[in-house]
């Protein structure tokens, strides 16, 4: 009896055996697995990533586009939502689980704000910071602070040289010696013409000359140089230049140039639309090819666009995150800004696009991150534009002596920033 019963069992044992066998590959039975977990890749639940942005609304959803198209198989989806004066917002809610986004996307000048408030990541702490590699070097500085990587770099801007081809003689000088004395041979500032027009009382116009000399308006530990020898010596430069440019203030130069009264401009990519719209045929130069008298290139400030994540996002979301950052660094999503919103890309191999290649006023900002400096990303810089403003107000158009300027307001500066603190 006891080895029927054993008999029994054995056989038992190998139905089910034999049952589970079948089971397990659904091509043998010609049926489908109705059991999720038996399958190799799991599907895995969708994700939405959250990044919140106060900027063009075209260029996000053209960023949107491109990640959302790499990670779809990932089921992961961005969405951008547009948030009004976005950098309060996420002091109100950046460190909020349940209202803060998931990443940020904005203009790197205000990074050291958002990592004072301690409510980004680090980027290595999400992903390999391996995919900044291709990267302008320029744009991966810009989002740093300390030496940490806070912000992934998207497309930047910076000023370039721009000229009426109907209205400029020859071709542009290669150094500003050269620059100076064609202003002074083409330049009537009795008739209201003239060869250059610049925003000489801005510290973005003139930073040119500033970084360019060597100069500083604040260093990453928040201490002012405009009494600096270099910035002195910058100031004192261009304040000749100064004199033959019309007042400096952004309508004026910018109607000159588009009424046809003045044949160059030193401005940004947001003129463009202007000049088109006023019928200009227009050339592009890169101010880096403009070598001031100590032989460095014109070295203007660049504003870097880009995105952070924020930390109440990595407990749940780290994976997608990861993914998001890595589509976002890709050569295409630059590829696609460039040729759709006339962004100039951070990663360097989307320059290899033809199409990317032939668009001169992208290739010439390319050109220019070889001398460009980020604007100061430290919340100090806040307090710098009116003092700075100030200083060369005082050269440019009230003649006051450079050295006695600087000093002024360089103590007008300090007070601004004990001020904050």
């Amino acid at each position: 009896m006891k080895k029927v019963t054993a008999l029994l069992l054995a056989l038992a044992l190998c139905f089910a055996v034999l049952a589970g066998c079948s089971q397990s590959d659904p091509q043998d039975s010609g049926a489908p697995s109705s059991n999720p977990s038996q399958s190799n890749n799991p599907p895995t639940a969708p994700v939405t990533i959250t990044i919140w942005h106060d900027g063009d609304e075209g260029i996000m959803q053209t960023i949107a586009d491109q990640v959302n198209a790499q990670l779809a198989a990932d089921q992961i989806t961005v969405v951008f939502e547009k948030k009004t004066d976005m950098p309060n917002q996420l002091k109100l809610y950046g460190s909020d689980a349940v209202n803060a986004p998931d990443m940020y996307f904005y203009a790197h000048d205000v990074l050291g704000s958002f990592v004072a408030m301690d409510i980004l990541a680090p980027l290595s702490d999400v992903v390999d910071t391996g995919i900044l590699a291709d990267h302008l070097s320029m744009t991966v500085e810009a989002g740093q602070i300390g030496g940490t990587q806070y912000l992934l770099p998207v497309y930047f801007e910076t000023l370039v040289f721009l000229y009426n081809k109907a209205l400029w003689e020859g071709d542009i000088p290669d150094t500003t010696e050269a620059l100076y004395d064609y202003m002074v041979a083409h330049t009537d500032t009795a008739a209201g013409t003239y060869a250059v027009v610049n925003q000489h009382t801005n510290a973005y116009n003139v930073s040119p000359f500033i970084n360019g000399f060597g100069g500083y308006i604040i260093d990453e530990t928040a201490k002012p140089g405009l009494n600096d020898p270099k910035t002195i010596e910058a100031a004192t430069y261009n304040q000749k230049f100064g004199a033959l440019q019309a007042d400096g203030d952004y309508n004026t130069v910018t109607t000159l140039f588009n009424e046809g009264k003045a044949a160059a401009i030193i401005g940004g990519p947001w003129l463009v639309s202007g000049i088109e719209a006023a019928g200009i045929d227009y050339g592009i130069a890169s101010l880096s090819d403009i070598k001031l008298p100590n032989g460095n290139g014109l070295a203007p400030f660049s504003g870097i666009q880009g995105a952070g994540v924020l930390k109440v996002a990595l407990a749940e979301k780290k994976d997608a995150l990861a993914k998001v950052l890595t589509a976002m660094a890709s050569p295409e999503v630059g590829v696609d800004l460039a040729n759709k919103s006339g962004c100039a890309p951070a990663n360097n191999k989307s320059y290899d696009d033809p199409q990317v290649a032939a668009k001169e006023m992208i290739t010439i900002i390319q050109k220019t991150a070889s001398t460009a400096q980020p604007m100061p990303n430290i919340p100090e810089m806040g307090s710098m534009w009116g003092p700075v403003e100030t200083m060369l107000t005082a050269i440019n158009k009230n003649g006051t002596d450079p050295a006695q300027a600087a000093v002024d307001a360089q103590a007008a500066a300090e007070q601004a920033i004990a001020d904050m603190q």
